[in-house]
């Protein structure tokens, strides 16, 4: 059968309305990033689950927080990746980039789910699981670079922000679905089969959905802002040298632009049901059932948010998400407890002030760098926050609520709110940029 490819062509008709190849261009790449972020988000949803799997039985708070370290080792490595695959992407093409990313994801997500129990095969089960998130790093540094600068470069000159908006609803999309899994998981089977083979049930789904994410990357071509890039000569032999050398601005730029939000994101998207449970002692089940119902609204929201950024502005919009975060942080948390109500409640409203940022991260970041080097300048410097601030996350509050320090989380989101809030006041607007 001939599978007929997708133009992923910017506009040239008209810069309001997308074309029928632009949406499907913008639904080949959401999709297909949505598949492989079901693979990097199942391990935090079963990471509880995993620590008893992977290391040895008798201190489960060690076993936890080894294996919240091997989550956070997985962001060590997505600088790394953020610059191969960047540098690759801004080479060789947008495609080549997203293809080879959810590949490797895929791959490692099968590992995980086929790896014995530490009781089967001793040290070598930590060491596997090690690698494979390691491959999810440095899959996943590359990921946001090349899917942001497909959406964006497939978007309208004035619907940036809704095209790029669909990066987020993707990654919202794909922990929506590793949601249901754990949901599903955690309520339809006995504790002993989920410990038993259930998780990796999960897994293995993961890994299959992310052999049809490589199936549509395989049949979209490129965008016409890298083409022309290519055709005009100004690809880069060393992207990430040039974007050093031309744009060190943007680069610390994008990092201030990624504090809150990646902190923000990784604890209220991913962690809260297991921070919620080690906490106030709700049921694992219930919590991830409060995820799954937030998710389903902030994703539906998300390209609305991007259209009200390409409306008034990426400033606005960001600055109402970050100064939400400083003043609500600490009533948010105070107030968390083991009802089902208290948890969707702070999930929700934590969820709807993150619109601001998920919303603009994609478009603001690639507008801020040429075609040559806008995937290496995306990927390189918000990987390295994500990796300081979002990779960390879940082991620095594990380790608070150990030490009896969880009262102080608030603080440690409203600084980081704060320094992302000054960012946002001072950069340039970017709204009606040209973007070549």
């Amino acid at each position: 059968m001939t599978v007929s490819r997708v133009s992923a062509v910017s506009p040239t008709e008209d810069p309001k309305r997308l074309s029928r190849r632009q949406v499907r261009a913008i639904a080949a790449g959401a999709i297909g990033n949505t598949i492989e972020w079901v693979d990097w988000a199942l391990y935090a949803i079963f990471a509880k689950i995993i620590s008893s799997q992977f290391f040895p039985s008798g201190d489960e708070k060690v076993a936890l927080l080894s294996t919240l370290a091997i989550f956070a080792v997985g962001f060590v490595l997505r600088p790394a990746g953020a610059a191969v695959l960047g540098m690759y992407a801004d080479r060789f093409g947008r495609k080549k980039g997203l293809t080879l990313t959810v590949g490797l994801m895929a791959g490692a997500s099968f590992a995980i789910a086929l790896t014995p129990t530490y009781t089967q095969i001793g040290l070598a089960a930590p060491v596997v699981l090690l690698l494979a998130r390691l491959v999810q790093g440095f899959s996943a540094g590359g990921e946001f670079g090349s899917s942001s600068a497909f959406l964006v470069e497939s978007g309208t000159r004035a619907g940036r922000a809704f095209a790029g908006s669909w990066q987020q609803v993707s990654v919202g999309g794909g922990a929506l679905i590793a949601s249901l899994l754990g949901t599903v998981a955690t309520n339809a089977l006995s504790d002993d089969a989920l410990h038993a083979w259930g998780w990796r049930v999960a897994f293995i789904i993961g890994g299959l959905l992310g052999l049809v994410g490589l199936w549509l990357r395989v049949n979209v071509e490129d965008t016409q802002s890298f083409e022309k890039a290519q055709s005009a000569g100004r690809v880069r032999s060393n992207p990430l040298r040039a974007l050093f050398t031309s744009h060190p601005g943007a680069v610390l730029r994008v990092v201030g632009i990624t504090i809150a939000g990646t902190l923000t994101y990784y604890i209220w998207v991913n962690y809260l049901p297991t921070y919620a449970n080690l906490t106030t002692g709700i049921p694992l089940g219930r919590a991830l059932l409060s995820q799954t119902l937030c998710l389903l609204i902030f994703i539906t929201l998300l390209p609305f948010a991007g259209k009200l950024s390409d409306r008034i502005g990426r400033k606005p919009t960001m600055a109402g998400f970050a100064a939400g975060f400083a003043v609500l942080s600490w009533p948010l948390l105070h107030f968390l407890n083991s009802s089902f109500l208290s948890l969707f409640l702070v999930q929700l409203i934590g969820m709807l002030l993150i619109l601001g940022y998920s919303a603009n991260a994609a478009v603001v970041m690639a507008e801020q760098f040429p075609a040559e080097i806008r995937v290496t300048g995306i990927a390189v410097p918000y990987a390295v926050a994500v990796a300081v601030f979002g990779g960390t996350a879940p082991y620095v509050i594990t380790w608070m609520h150990d030490h009896h320090f969880s009262g102080w989380l608030w603080l440690y989101l409203t600084v980081a709110s704060l320094i992302s809030l000054t960012v946002y006041l001072t950069m340039p607007e970017t709204k009606d940029k040209e973007l070549d």
